[in-house]
């Protein structure tokens, strides 16, 4: 198909013709080169006049390799060469995990060196043209493919070696190895100005067995994915492996911060590593297990599930306008609620698991049915609104796109005011899936019976199903709190109890912790979660007893706003006066991490962690490009993290963090399979 567009192409209009300078093949036939001078007319007619040039000529070499399956595209310009330099470089490759894809990799270099005063018109000319160049080569590509295919040609052999007399066909690894570095090559050219685009980035080759999806796997319980999509979910969850060891939610999971993010990998692996963060700082993976409602919610709260809808999905029912919200917050507080609304939340994905083996079809989101009658202006109580909101938040943070469908029926005047105050909170996603109904409209065609069952329907919305939804009524004032939570809290804090500390670490100010070991061969352990910019961890012991001039106890505050405290002193001496235990860690940001280490003598250890910063360079070097990079991408005030340790004696150790008998950091409703080690720990040893 790619060869099609030569000697000229009417789809590329710039393309004006090509002739062919040199071609060459293998021996054997696999390799087939072809050079060629190409010429274009390019966007800028004044500046080419002033240049006395009326077109541009390219260098192009295509390089076809039937036994690796790859096709190489390298350009660079031939006109103006000694003023500027445009490099190009692109490949077709077959996808490592799975042969029916085709990634194409796309990147440029431009380097001016010098043109007549119009240096910044070139550059705008050039970027111009790659970024239009992306955008029509997939839409030419295609059209040849559907060309080939109406010429009936839709299958090409595989390559096979020529027959050689007493010769077997081996295959030699050499020749892999060179495609690959040529493909490593083409991504680090980069001069003054660079831009990439990529419509299937590479993937690490991984064991086919662990990241290769079964399509019947993916249509029995993912549902259809393109290839692209498939590609990110396997990408995404590699990235998981590695990085969160024991921790690793299942695909359903994964894949619904994938569509919540447009399967941009990036933002997906941001949010979804704060999600994974947030549950294991407020245990919310046991919330199905720990959590009991108070008997003024199973009688006051009006909600509560209720089969399913046509579509499988399973259906809540919230008769919003029957709730006293203000009763119930004032009786209960906002934590009480927020856990309630999580506890539904957990249930929900439950249930869509157990309906995906009943129906045998992909179930990953859930209906509410959102009944208003009696909703007036007291559920516009402005600490009520608020705690809605705040719990909006959360749920929209943690639990995107569980929700498939939301009808709202019975709305009232009011609902208006609620809506506009309410809607700005809510993902537009989610905000597409509203049905909204008033009056009596949601009766007959077109209403609740074009998407739930006539023997579903609730009695009080003229159907002939029971509903056991509790029906509300006003919260006594005799229920309510006597000290209320301040309106103008910023958040809601869950448990307070949580076993992890949140930790700020500032520029130049680390955080460190103490802790006294009073026999050797203890063992120290931690895990901990970087939730914002890189740090670098270490672990440090002193025979001295580390001062502070906080006034506070030596473990830090819990509050969820974080803390700092430095213990080590800046008289001390490295080596003097403390020493280090365990190699400095650099720690990315989004990473989890759990280790321990084997104490040799008493003392006071020190854990510390601080700011990751570029390495100093001397006079005669110059600073590494990542090194610059990161600096810039990490927050220059500070990095927040989440942390948990603990002191075992040795005999009580039997691995690492994620198989302590103590260890409450695993993800236990969201993990399919977890991983552990089962490695004994006889010096110190961390895992990422």
């Amino acid at each position: 198909a790619y060869e099609k567009r030569f000697p000229t192409c009417p789809e590329i209009p710039v393309f004006l013709g090509s002739e062919i300078l040199h071609e060459s093949r293998s021996d054997d036939g696999a390799v087939h080169i072809i050079e060629r001078s190409c010429k274009l007319n390019v966007d800028a007619p004044r500046l080419l006049k002033k240049a006395r040039v009326e077109y541009v000529f390219f260098i192009q070499k295509n390089t076809v390799n039937w036994k690796e399956r790859t096709l190489r595209i390298e350009a660079h310009n031939e006109t103006f060469a000694n003023r500027v330099v445009v490099l190009e470089t692109c490949s077709y490759s077959v996808h490592p995990e799975n042969e029916e894809w085709t990634c194409f990799e796309q990147s440029a270099s431009l380097d001016i060196k010098s043109f007549f005063g119009f240096e910044s018109t070139v550059e705008k000319i050039a970027m111009k043209q790659y970024t239009s160049n992306i955008k029509r080569g997939k839409e030419v590509i295609e059209h040849y493919l559907k060309e080939l295919i109406s010429q009936g040609i839709t299958f090409i052999p595989r390559w096979t070696p020529p027959p050689v007399c007493g010769q077997k066909d081996e295959r030699s690894p050499a020749v892999g190895h060179d495609a690959d570095d040529g493909l490593l090559e083409s991504g680090a050219r980069g001069t003054t100005k660079e831009q990439t685009g990529s419509s299937c980035p590479p993937a690490e080759a991984v064991s086919p067995d662990a990241d290769k999806l079964d399509a019947d796997y993916i249509e029995r319980y993912l549902g259809q994915l393109t290839p692209m999509q498939e590609s990110c979910l396997i990408r995404l969850r590699q990235w998981l492996q590695e990085t969160h060891k024991g921790k690793i939610p299942k695909d359903e999971h994964i894949l619904r911060f994938l569509r919540a993010r447009d399967f941009n990998i990036d933002k997906a692996r941001e949010m979804l590593c704060q999600s994974l963060s947030w549950r294991k700082q407020y245990q919310v993976d046991y919330i199905l297990q720990s959590w009991r409602p108070p008997a003024l919610l199973d009688e006051y709260y009006t909600g509560g599930w209720h089969y399913q809808d046509k579509d499988g999905r399973p259906l809540y029912i919230l008769r919003l306008g029957q709730m006293d919200t203000k009763g119930l917050v004032k009786a209960l507080g906002e934590e009480s609620l927020l856990r309630h609304v999580l506890s539904i939340n957990e249930e929900g994905q439950k249930r869509c698991e157990e309906n995906t083996n009943i129906f045998g079809r992909p179930i990953t989101s859930w209906t509410c049915l959102v009944d208003l009658e009696g909703l007036n202006m007291r559920h516009l109580w402005r600490p009520g609104v608020k705690a809605l909101l705040r719990i909006i938040e959360v749920v929209e943070d943690n639990y995107p796109e569980t929700l498939g469908r939301l009808l709202i029926v019975r709305a009232p005047r009011v609902f208006p005011v609620l809506w506009t105050l309410v809607s700005p909170f809510i993902n537009e996603n989610t905000r597409q899936k509203f049905l909204i109904y008033s009056g009596n409209n949601y009766q007959g065609p077109g209403g609740l019976v074009d998407y739930v069952n006539k023997d579903v329907i609730p009695d009080f919305l003229g159907g002939d199903c029971m509903c056991t939804v509790p029906e509300g009524g006003l919260v006594p004032k005799s229920l309510y709190q006597t000290e209320e939570e301040p309106e103008n809290s910023d958040h809601i804090r869950l448990w307070t109890e949580t076993i992890y500390h949140s930790a700020s670490v500032l520029k130049g100010a680390p955080h460190e912790i103490v802790v006294e070991i009073l026999e050797g061969e203890s063992v120290i352990t931690w895990d901990f979660d970087i939730l914002k910019g890189d740090v670098v961890f270490s672990l440090f012991h002193s025979k001295r007893a580390p001062e502070t001039s906080h006034k506070e106890a030596v473990l830090p505050s819990t509050s969820a706003a974080g803390d700092n405290m430095q213990l080590i002193d800046k008289t001390w001496v490295l080596g003097v006066d403390y020493s280090r235990m365990e190699s400095p860690l650099v720690c990315r940001e989004g990473e989890s991490i759990q280790g321990s280490h084997v104490t040799r003598w008493p003392g006071f250890y020190i854990l510390q962690w601080k700011m990751h910063g570029p390495l100093p360079c001397s006079s005669t070097s110059l600073p590494r490009v990542d090194d610059v990079l990161a600096s810039l991408q990490v927050s220059s005030h500070k990095c927040k993290l989440i942390y948990y340790y603990e002191v075992l004696a040795s005999k009580d150790f039997r691995g690492s963090m994620s198989s302590l008998e103590s260890c409450n950091s695993g993800f236990s409703q969201l993990s399919g399979a977890t991983t552990s080690s089962s490695q004994s720990q006889s010096s110190s040893y961390l895992s990422r």
